[in-house]
């Protein structure tokens, strides 16, 4: 186990501390009472992790990682803030969300996933330069289960694992395991659970023996292979008034299945 000491830097909530080693930044997502469910603030907070660590020299990369048995299982569906959080830009956009500036990180960022990830979670370790992950972790696509449309994974899903496991996995919003997860590309590295720190370490380590500023032509020409994301279509989803994304998180909220489901389904 190695000695972090935890620095003060002010992510505008209380459910994201950093920890410092050597030139390394962890960020730990802690919010244990949901599981580690993202809260606007909670979002923009990674976010600026995200920039602290590109313009503050005294740090070369960011890991970040969960607490407990999830990574993060994607946003809190209340859209709720909690006491102390700043609150973020509003909307579910660039501006807010932390998914590009993670992508577009100089500073490598590497995901040490130790549960259960999906949704924004899952983009997050997507989005990361590697994401190591313990064999104990799951992950899951389910916005359509909630009737949101996600344009992010309709972008950048395919790039990673195709377009046949892409739609599997956006359609169905079926789970998975680590090893299915690695073996379809989804994530790069898998590992014992007891062994996850080390190897994000370990990662880290490795990616900052590289040239800077090639890794960053690199890293742009990467980039380049993804498609726009249309944020529009997927922010008028989430704001009409009578949406399948209203009736998706109503029926979560209220513990019941949405009115999509047709009647007689088999099982």
């Amino acid at each position: 186990m190695s000695n972090r000491e935890v620095v003060d830097w002010d992510l505008g909530t209380k459910n994201l501390r950093i920890e410092r080693e050597g030139p390394i930044a962890w960020c730990i997502i802690d919010r244990p009472k949901a599981r580690n469910a993202f809260t606007p603030s909670m979002y923009f907070g990674i976010k600026q992790a995200v920039r602290r660590v590109n313009r503050d020299k005294d740090y070369r990369a960011l890991i970040i990682t969960g607490t407990g048995d999830a990574f993060a299982p994607g946003g809190d569906l209340g859209g709720r803030y909690e006491e102390g959080d700043r609150p973020a830009p509003e909307g579910l956009t660039y501006e807010t969300l932390p998914f590009i500036a993670i992508r577009e990180s100089v500073a490598p960022v590497i995901s040490a996933v130790n549960g259960i990830c999906q949704a924004g979670g899952l983009l997050v370790a997507m989005m990361s330069d590697i994401a190591v992950v313990s064999e104990q972790a799951t992950f899951r696509v389910p916005e359509l289960l909630r009737g949101i449309v996600d344009a992010s994974y309709a972008a950048m899903l395919p790039a990673h694992v195709g377009m046949a496991q892409a739609r599997d996995l956006l359609l169905s919003a079926r789970k998975i395991d680590a090893a299915e997860a690695h073996r379809i590309g989804l994530i790069s590295r898998i590992c014992k659970h007891e062994d996850l720190e080390a190897e994000a370490r370990k990662a880290a380590i490795e990616i900052l023996q590289t040239a800077p500023e090639c890794r960053a032509h690199v890293k742009r020409m990467l980039n380049q292979q993804y498609p726009p994301i249309d944020y529009e279509t997927m922010f008028v989803s989430l704001m009409s008034p009578n949406s399948e994304a209203r009736e998706g998180m109503n029926s979560f909220m209220e513990k019941r299945q949405p009115n999509w489901i047709p009647e007689g389904l088999p099982g």
